[in-house]
């Protein structure tokens, strides 16, 4: 079964070093996944604002962003 949005959110809650890893090479990370464009794009906004959250907020700020787009 292909690893999917919510997979890649959950593992990002969970695991600080795969968030790292998110953050440094999107690309190779997302190309892991079957994203749709928009699930793609929202992942990628995501990452933006993470740039600017202190480490420990990170994986909560990326939750709350995702939220709405992994529930649909």
């Amino acid at each position: 079964m292909p690893q999917r949005l919510p997979d890649l959110v959950g593992r990002a809650m969970v695991d600080p070093d795969f968030l790292a890893d998110l953050q440094r090479t999107p690309d190779a990370i997302l190309a892991q996944y079957e994203l749709s464009d928009d699930e793609r794009t929202a992942v990628q906004t995501a990452l933006v604002r993470l740039a600017d959250t202190p480490p420990n907020q990170r994986a909560v700020i990326l939750r709350t962003t995702l939220l709405r787009r992994v529930a649909t």
